[in-house]
């Protein structure tokens, strides 16, 4: 049992990079940028299973052989989830679909026509990285025929096996982001709403918590109210796709809600910094990195702690950047 307010014992690492949490919940690693940085959640009721994010198109053989492991044929996966359609979330979700025939995927209304027809997020994403990088990243990605995507907007519902999933609109890391509790354990699948906790960064068995506000709809106060709105639903365990379960979490979301402020108000330092602002942003997120090394007592040096963070500390200084551009044209408008 997992109970609220204790640690717990890692789950053991099969050699597939399979993590099982009990329950019918596992975490695949999909090996995105290094190992053990984005999770895939299985979740398997009697004979049937759902895939909780997708990670890349490269993260598809994982997942396949995780559930020939556990004796389910893809013809027994009912639902491929998303949190939200960031590309580390949801770049294999038409590779995915592909090989489970009878199987819906389900994404908040909002994320619905990414999937479809993802060539609009695949070019926003090209425009960052390159198309060379782009498909080195992120594989192939495929679209989802229309008549196979569930939208799951605010309070809907599925049933795995009788195993009740609710799905809950929370926004703040992204708009078309929704996380979805287990009727079963009351856990919640949190996908990037409940921040990033890399377990190499574990201290004696305690957790952590990092806000992720990659680009482009981070928004402060959203956020802080789908964190208070996950933990007054009471879950004894959230599973974050970077990376895995997380416990005590009533401690896990004061230290987010104090680092949520600390990102926004970098930005309202730097609102007006020019030129300058992104190189800015980025020592600032540095700088909360290392403060928060020092408050939590990580014991890796610096510059593995930052090189652990490298790519979260990058994206973090876009999302802030792109808040601020956001507001800014809001308020030309009013």
């Amino acid at each position: 049992m997992f109970i609220e307010g204790q640690f717990y014992n890692a789950p053991v690492d099969s050699p597939q990079g399979v993590f099982d949490y009990g329950h019918g919940i596992s975490a695949v690693d999909s090996v995105y940028d290094r190992r053990e940085q984005t999770a895939i959640h299985l979740l398997i009721e009697d004979g049937r299973a759902a895939v909780i994010d997708t990670g890349t198109s490269h993260a598809v053989p994982h997942v396949m052989d995780a559930l020939e492991a556990r004796g389910v044929p893809p013809e027994k996966v009912d639902y491929v989830i998303l949190t939200h359609v960031h590309l580390d979330h949801a770049g294999g979700a038409g590779q995915l679909m592909a090989r489970f025939t009878n199987a819906r995927l389900t994404v908040h209304p909002r994320g619905a026509r990414h999937v479809i027809d993802p060539s609009r997020l695949l070019a926003a994403t090209v425009a960052i990285y390159g198309e060379q990088e782009t498909r080195r990243l992120y594989g192939e990605i495929l679209p989802v025929p229309r008549a196979r995507v569930i939208e799951t907007p605010e309070g809907a519902t599925l049933r795995l096996a009788g195993r009740e999933l609710l799905f809950l609109d929370t926004p703040g890391h992204a708009r078309h982001h929704v996380v979805v509790r287990d009727g079963k354990t009351g856990h919640i699948f949190a996908g990037d709403t409940f921040g990033i906790s890399y377990r190499e960064l574990d201290q004696d068995g305690r957790q952590y918590s990092f806000p992720t506000t990659s680009p482009s709809q981070f928004d402060p106060p959203e956020l802080h109210r789908s964190i208070d709105r996950m933990l007054s639903l009471g879950p004894g365990a959230v599973y974050v796709a970077h990376f895995g379960r997380l416990t005590n979490l009533t401690v896990l979301a004061g230290d987010l809600h104090r680092l949520v402020d600390a990102h926004a108000a970098l930005g309202e330092r730097h609102r007006r910094a020019g030129a300058e602002r992104k190189h800015l942003l980025i020592e600032g997120v540095r700088s909360l990195v290392l403060d928060e090394r020092e408050r939590q007592g990580w014991r890796l040096p610096r510059e593995k702690v930052l090189e652990i963070f490298a790519l979260d500390i990058e994206l973090n200084a876009q999302g802030i950047e792109s808040w601020l551009d956001a507001e800014e044209k809001s308020s030309l408008k009013s």
